[in-house]
Order: structure tokens, then C-alpha cells, then sequence
């Protein structure tokens, strides 16, 4: 029933004095009125909220995380988060309670740390705050203790699949944990009352697994202020070494072998070997693939700028021409959403974020899982500046109401179901 119809029905059944308040009221006050008294009567939640990542890390996770718990927060639910020591604080979001746990680096990613299973502490946190839900990102140590501490007090949980772990193992030399790994992520999965997980795709994904508890979709979404084309830079792309006539070519995220960033810098170099000698690509991010990857580029028009967030982030984005996106093992690819809004095609393969939001030929090219050559060829055949940039236009009308208040719905609807609470 539309909002419309619903305010004439409310109308028209309302007894005689509470009518003549509305007597002289029109359909959009009354929508008004009936939005307000829901949020009178929606239930608020207390939600434990636990994770191994949290920002200023820069990662996917960590930044969609945030922005679900602001929308929460501005919902008015109230949040205790339970999270590793950091070395600096997130200045964008204050929790109602926080609990903090010591943190060990992650191998081969210094930058990222996980969370120590700090049992006791994680337990107390949780029984002084009485949550309805306890919500558990990560399926690390700090999350299986997380779970086991609720589990003790018979609070509801719901998880959150983020990472295909299972996938890494082969970009790794870990083939032989493939098997223990899956295991262990049904196990954990099932131990909750519901899974939430970025795309339709991704539940698939896990209930060929072997994950059989409930699943809810949470999507993702994109600020579209802070990702636009207004903040392209023409002195950044001097700076890069990019004429009026250079067509750029920008990666953002990892520098980690699940990335396959080796596959966009072969393609690069190729072309480059073969004479076209008017491209540059940009990289932006780190990880420990790095220096390898720089001594590959060497000689070439690649520009390593490190990581980069906020404003230097939008900049970069903006000031490009083409976004190239190479991994195969993603649970959703942020980043796809940030270079649209940015106004920039993609070039990446058709699964994910790029399966929902990047047409072929349109705003983008798409090609098929495990088809690297395809990639390549897309990548090799670009047509000029001025088709890149209409093609940006139509990728950035493409998001423009991708934002954060849908996911942020979805994921409050999620925990409504885990916990079991009606939200009339």
C-alpha cells in the first residue's frame, strides 16, 4: 500500500476528534505525521557490535562497517563496539560504549591487526551493556570470542561474511587450509541465527559451503559527495606525468596477490612494449606486493602513490579516466562504487558489485570470471578520452542513489530478525 493510500484510510477511520486534527491537513502532512509517530513506536536496539577492523584502516570492510553503524546510530540504536587497540582513533563515530582488546599484526600485513581473544574482557563488555543482538563482522579470534560470550548468555547473534577466506588460500601457498577453513566458516556461520552478506551472489556462495543458518542481503552504497567528479585535479594529473591527451588508468585497493594488480600491469606493459606510449597508470593503495610490483613497472609510466583516503582519495579517483579492477575473489569491490560515482567507467569482471552496477559498453566492460585474457583485451582496447568521459557520465548517473540509507535499512531490518524483535 502506497503512503498515499495508506494516509487516506488513516483519515478516514479516525474517530471524530482525533479527524478534525487532521481536518485541514493534505496527504503530505499526514506521511509526515505517520513517519514520525513510526520512529515513536519502532523499537530501538542495544547492539554489540564486533570487528578486527575498524577505521582509520583503510579497507572495505572497515569503511562500509562505519557507515552502517552512523545509520544506525542516527536511527537511534545504541551501539557498544568491541574492537583491537588502534594507535589512532576514528574521529567520524563515538560509539555509546566501547570495548577494547589488544592487537596483533596480521602476517605479511603489518598495517592490519586482529583482535586477542580476551575472553573475560569481551564478556563483561557484553553483560554491562545488555544487548538485544551481539553482531560479529570478522570470524577471527576476537569474534569467536565474541560468540562464545554470547552464546554463554544466551544473547542472539548474527554474523557478517565479508572476506572469502577460502578463495585466498590458492593466492597464498595455503592450498592445504582450503578444507579447515571452510569448515571452520560453516561452523561459525551456523552458530548464528543469521547471516548477513553483501549481494545474492555471496549467499550462494556460502550455502554451496555448507552454510544453511538464515542469510539477509546488506548491501553496500557510496557517498556521493565525497566521490565525485567535481574534485578532479588537473595539476594531480600533471604531478602523474599525464598530458591533456593521456588517458589515465587508476587502480585503488590492496597490494596483495588476491588482487591479481600483476594481471592490470602485464596488460600495461604490453601495451606500452608495443608502442603506445600516451597512458599512465596510477596505483593506489599498499600491501606486501608492493615492491615487487614496483620493480616490475620499472621504466614504465606507473605511478605508485601509496594509500590515500578522504580528500586525496576523491582527487585521485576524479582525476582519472578509466578504473581497472582485476580481482576475482571479492565479496562486493567498494571501490567499483567509489570510481563510478567518481565518473569514471570500470573495466573488472562481471560478478559482484560490477555484476549490479556496470553495464557493458555503456558505462563500463565486463568480462567473465577466469576470463583473464577477456580483462586484458578490455583493457588494451580503450577508446578515447571523450568517449571515457561520456561513458563516466553514464557510470555516474548510474549511482547517484546508491547511497547509504538502503543498506543501512537492510541492515537494521537484519538485526530486528536475529534478535527477534517486531519492527511494526
Amino acid at each position: 500500500m502506497s503512503d498515499q493510500m495508506a494516509a487516506g484510510l488513516f483519515k478516514q477511520h479516525l474517530p471524530d476528534t482525533v479527524r478534525f486534527y487532521f481536518k485541514n491537513k493534505n496527504v503530505q502532512h499526514i506521511q509526515r505525521e505517520l513517519r514520525e509517530l513510526n520512529d515513536l513506536v519502532r523499537p530501538r536496539l542495544r547492539i554489540a557490535i564486533v570487528t578486527e577492523t575498524w577505521p582509520p584502516e583503510i579497507n572495505g570492510v572497515a569503511l562500509s562497517l562505519l557507515q552502517l553503524c552512523r545509520g544506525l546510530q542516527q536511527q537511534g540504536h545504541k551501539i557498544l563496539l568491541i574492537r583491537p587497540q588502534q594507535q589512532r582513533r576514528c574521529s567520524d563515530f563515538q560509539p555509546q560504549q566501547e570495548c577494547l582488546v589488544m592487537a596483533q599484526s596480521i602476517p605479511r600485513y603489518p598495517s592490519l591487526k586482529f583482535g586477542w581473544p580476551q575472553f573475560l574482557k569481551v564478556s563483561n563488555a557484553i553483560e554491562h551493556f545488555e544487548p538485544d543482538v551481539v553482531h560479529i563482522v570478522t570470524e577471527g579470534p576476537l569474534g569467536l570470542a565474541a560468540l562464545q560470550a554470547a552464546k554463554n548468555k544466551k544473547i542472539p547473534i548474527s554474523s557478517g561474511f565479508h572476506s572469502a577466506f577460502q578463495d585466498f588460500s590458492r593466492f597464498f601457498d595455503l592450498a592445504f587450509l582450503l578444507k579447515p577453513i571452510q569448515r571452520y566458516l560453516c561452523w561459525f556461520h551456523n552458530s548464528t541465527q543469521l547471516t548477513c552478506v553483501p549481494s545474492q551472489g555471496t549467499a550462494q556462495s556460502l550455502q554451496a559451503l555448507g552454510v544453511d543458518c538464515p542469510m539477509a542481503v546488506v548491501g553496500r552504497g557510496v557517498d556521493v559527495e565525497r566521490f565525485h567528479p567535481k574534485h578532479a585535479s588537473a595539476a594531480l594529473r600533471q604531478r602523474w606525468g599525464a598530458g591533456e591527451q593521456s588517458t589515465v588508468l587508476l587502480y585503488v585497493g590492496r597490494l596483495s596477490p588476491e588482487k591479481e594488480v600483476n594481471v592490470i600491469l602485464d596488460a600495461f606493459i604490453a601495451q606500452a612494449r608495443a608502442g603506445e606510449a600516451n597512458r599512465c597508470l596510477v596505483i593506489v593503495g599498499d600491501g606486501p606486493e608492493r615492491e615487487k610490483l614496483q620493480r616490475i613497472s620499472q621504466g614504465y609510466p606507473v605511478v605508485f602513490t601509496g594509500s590515500l583516503s578522504g580528500g586525496q582519495l576523491a582527487e585521485a579517483y576524479a582525476s582519472a579516466d578509466v578504473f581497472v579492477f582485476a580481482g576475482q575473489v571479492e565479496t562486493f569491490g567498494n571501490v567499483v562504487l567509489e570510481a563510478m560515482a567518481s565518473g569514471l567507467p570500470v573495466v573488472a569482471y562481471r560478478y559482484a558489485c560490477a555484476a549490479q552496477h556496470v553495464r557493458h559498453e555503456q558505462s563500463g566492460w565486463l568480462s567473465e570470471r577466469g576470463d583473464i585474457a577477456g580483462f586484458k583485451r578490455n583493457m588494451l582496447h580503450l577508446p578515447p578520452r571523450s568517449v571515457l568521459k561520456r561513458m563516466g557520465r553514464t557510470a555516474f548517473a548510474a549511482v547517484q542513489q546508491a547511497g547509504w540509507q538502503h543498506p543501512v535499512q537492510q541492515f537494521e531490518q537484519a538485526l530486528y530478525t536475529a534478535a527477534n524483535v517486531v519492527n511494526e
